[in-house]
């Protein structure tokens, strides 16, 4: 605890000597402290944490207890991830590499370097030491257990998040508001997520369902979570209780469209919009609509990205249905679509949720940013990674046959051979 107030006094010390464009050489100091073992040593300190934070996101109380990482990463590493960060906008953005170079603190690294990239720091006199104390809270209330509701996870959506916020139809209209309100909301957008989804809670009377009445529960815990850690680290505290107050409305009206149940009403929207030609974005309600839609699209963009990466998401994602199919298995419950790994395989999977939710959002996408390069190259990666499953489900199904093929003869072997005798 001494180490803790020793750190933030002489950070604030140094940092209050700094002029705003100094805030820069605040990216150094955080790659280099997500390395020291700071981070792990925090865990160690009992926090303010409210009721709901206490119980839900304790480290301790989910079985798991803290570690303090002793690798400390050598600055070939950490030039490394100062590289990727200065490409940080391209498309072809490896997350998992970057998260590896970071020593698993992807998400703090990237948001600190967005937000100064961004002037945010400057524009709404951010301190910086809060900051990062903000998204620490956010990065270990992420479960890492969790194959894909993780961390890593979250740290890729804001990546694609700052990648759609430099689309020149969205830039040119976008505040820096908006700018902190879709890096902050893809960063927390699945914060606390438990890896397993709606359906489970509800039919397993979790408290989570029945405190949101089954609507949008997890969605609905992202957001409160959020606004807890954002009241916690006191970032805003300096700003005007109506504009906080705004913020965190905002943040709740972003995240919630991530509910993937609503798919169709915000896609139903958005062609309506299109099609009337209608958009004004100098009007902060449609700029609100499309940071909801562009945040929909970094949160399924996987199938967008180049194959490897893509894959890898695939397979994650359909192992975390699958654990949650294995629970609903070992405590005799119907065991939900997509979760049994003996009927749903990875490339079923993928095509339909490529073929149902991917391709028609990110169609429109397309119409609406009038097909940047950025968008041709993602629904180019998107068709090329739905015709490779296509071609992995066929040597599956074609296994198969040749499986069937083999006992169907085996079996008339032996009949043959029976008759004989």
């Amino acid at each position: 605890l001494c180490f803790i107030n020793d750190y933030y006094e002489k950070t604030q010390q140094v940092f209050s000597g700094f002029s705003s464009a100094s805030t820069y050489l605040y990216s150094d100091l955080i790659l280099a402290t997500a390395h020291s073992g700071e981070i792990g040593t925090k865990k160690k300190v009992k926090r303010l944490l409210s009721f709901q934070r206490y119980f839900h996101a304790s480290r301790l109380l989910r079985g798991i207890i803290p570690q303090t990482s002793l690798h400390l990463l050598d600055e070939d590493y950490l030039g490394q991830a100062r590289h990727m960060l200065s490409k940080v906008g391209t498309w072809n953005f490896d997350i998992f590499l970057f998260d590896r170079l970071t020593n698993g603190n992807s998400l703090v690294t990237l948001l600190c370097h967005l937000f100064n990239t961004h002037g945010l720091i400057h524009h709404f006199q951010l301190d910086m030491v809060k900051l990062h104390r903000f998204l620490v809270l956010v990065q270990e209330d992420y479960h890492g257990q969790n194959p894909y509701h993780n961390a890593v996870h979250a740290a890729d959506v804001t990546q694609a998040m700052h990648c759609y916020l430099k689309e020149p139809k969205l830039a040119s209209f976008l505040t820096p508001l908006d700018i902190m309100l879709g890096l902050m909301a893809a960063a927390a957008h699945d914060v606390d997520h438990p890896g397993v989804n709606q359906p489970f809670l509800i039919k397993t009377k979790h408290h989570l369902a029945s405190l949101y009445q089954n609507i949008s529960v997890l969605e609905n815990h992202h957001w409160k979570s959020t606004v807890g850690m954002l009241r916690e680290s006191r970032l805003l505290a300096h700003l005007p209780v109506e504009m906080t107050q705004d913020i965190e409305h905002q943040l709740g009206s972003l995240i919630l469209a991530t509910d993937i149940s609503r798919q169709n009403e915000f896609l139903s929207r958005l062609r309506s919009h299109l099609d009337n030609n209608d958009l004004v974005l100098k009007e902060a309600d449609h700029r609100h609509f499309m940071l909801q839609i562009a945040l929909k699209c970094a949160d399924i963009c996987n199938p967008c990205r180049v194959w490897d990466m893509s894959k890898q998401w695939s397979e994650r994602v359909c192992e975390e249905f699958y654990r949650q199919g294995d629970l609903e298995r070992k405590f005799e419950l119907e065991i939900s679509p997509l979760c049994n790994q003996q009927k749903d395989s990875v490339p079923s999977i993928q095509i339909g949720f490529m073929t149902y939710i991917v391709e028609p959002l990110f169609e429109e996408w397309a119409r609406f940013t009038e097909d940047t390069p950025l968008t041709e190259t993602m629904l180019s990666h998107l068709s090329a990674n739905k015709a490779k499953w296509k071609g992995v489900l066929h040597k599956h199904h074609n296994r198969n046959d040749d499986h069937l093929d083999q006992a169907h003869e085996g079996k008339e072997k032996i009949l043959k051979e029976n008759k004989n005798q």
